[in-house]
This record gives structure tokens, sequence and C-alpha cells, in this order.
């Protein structure tokens, strides 16, 4: 008997490879930083080094061209007085010309003109505020029948300003230990700080309406005193 060889197959198991799973960790997020913000103030107090005022003419006559003429014959020599007084170009500049009709109302009437009024102002500005009283008996003295202001102020906004914006962090910084303290905390680094601004003193107003004067007068009396400037910073500080 013929013997039949069968061909045993063998099935090899084949098994899918097994991927590795993800073990990268998880970023962790950033420990939450508690913080207090606060602001604080700082401020210097400087002497002026700078006048400027304003001096003017007014004139009034029937016509534009008389009105006009006159005054610029009157605020011509008010120029010349204050440079005979060492201002220069520079420092002496038109502030403003106008021009306005004199007007007579009646009842049941259209208005009528009667005359113009011409006024031209210049004003100087001067780095030696000794000089302030000098400019200004000269320019009166040589006819100026107004004026719209005297000012004493810092020609250099940054004098001072790093002791004040240092003032103020350290006034901030005390603000937010108090309330550190208050909450049982203490205070951290500094983590952000931001300068502001603070409102400034008005310029000392000295001169708002002069009638006319005698031709002859004697030094106006000035004073320049002194002037306040203000500097704020928020701060937020770290509280642990």
């Amino acid at each position: 008997m013929k013997q039949i060889l069968l061909p045993i197959l063998f099935c090899l198991g084949f098994t899918a490879p097994v991927l590795a799973e993800d073990v990268s960790p998880i970023p962790r997020l950033p420990a939450l930083v508690e913080t207090i913000s606060v602001s604080g103030l700082g401020k210097v107090t400087l002497t002026p080094d700078r006048v400027i005022f304003t001096v003017g003419v007014q004139t009034t006559a029937p016509t534009v061209e008389d009105a006009v003429n006159q005054n610029n014959a009157k605020i011509a020599k008010v120029i010349a007085a204050l440079k005979n007084a060492k201002a220069t170009d520079e420092e002496i500049r038109t502030s403003n010309f106008s021009i306005y009709p004199q007007q007579e109302y009646k009842e049941g009437q259209a208005p009528r003109v009667t005359g113009y009024q011409v006024s031209n102002d210049v004003t100087v500005t001067r780095d030696q505020v000794g000089d302030a009283g000098k400019l200004l008996q000269a320019a009166i003295s040589a006819g100026v029948n107004q004026a719209s202001g005297l000012t004493f102020t810092v020609s250099d906004q940054t004098r001072g300003r790093d002791a004040a914006l240092k003032k103020a962090f350290d006034d901030a910084r005390a603000k937010a230990e108090v309330l550190a303290q208050a909450a049982q905390r203490s205070l951290g680094r500094a983590i952000s700080i931001t300068e502001g601004t603070a409102p400034q003193t008005p310029p000392q107003p000295m001169l708002r309406t002069m009638a006319v004067m005698e031709s002859k007068v004697s030094d106006v009396p000035v004073s320049q005193g002194t002037e306040e400037l203000s500097f704020t910073v928020s701060v937020i500080f770290e509280l642990r």
C-alpha cells in the first residue's frame, strides 16, 4: 500500500506589534502667582527758571485802516523797547492779532458799525527770571495797555524726575506692605512697574488785565516762587 504523505501545514501566528504608550510627562501648569497692585505718588519742588508773559496794545478808530495803523505803530514801540531791554527775537513772538467791529444797537434798527478795535499781543519767554520786572517795565513804558498773564515755570521738566519717581515707587511699596501685613502675608518682588501721570500744579497767574499806565514806571515787582512736579507709578508686587 502506497503511503501518501500529506503536507502538514503549520500556521505560524503573528501578533501585531504593540505600540508603546506615550509616557511623556504631562506639562505642569505654573503655580498661580498671587499679587497686589498699588499706585504711588512722588513730588518734587523746584525753583522756576523761565518766565513767560503776554502784553499787548489795543486801539480803536473809526476805520479799520486807522485802527490797524495806530496799533502797528504802538506795538512796534513795545517790541523795540523789549529788545532794548535785552529780549531777543527768539524770545518775542506774536501770539494774537484781532480786529473787531464796534457796533451800536438800537431797538428796531440793524446794528451800525461805529468803529473798529484792533488788538495785537506778543508773548515773551525768557530763561532769566530775574529780568521779568525789567522787561515788563519796558513794555508798559512803551505803551502796553493790556496783559493776559505772567507765569513762572520750569523749563526742563526732567529736573527732579529721577528723585520723584523713586519717591513714587517707595510710596507704592509702603502701601503694599501695609496691605500685605493686614492680610497676614509678606511682600515679594515687584513684577510690573508702570509710570503714570499726575495732575501738575497750574502755573501761577500774576497779571490778568492791565489798565493804561504812566509812561514812566518803576520795575514791576515779581517773585517766581516755586513749582511742584508730580509723578505716579503703578506697581504689581508678588504676595507670599
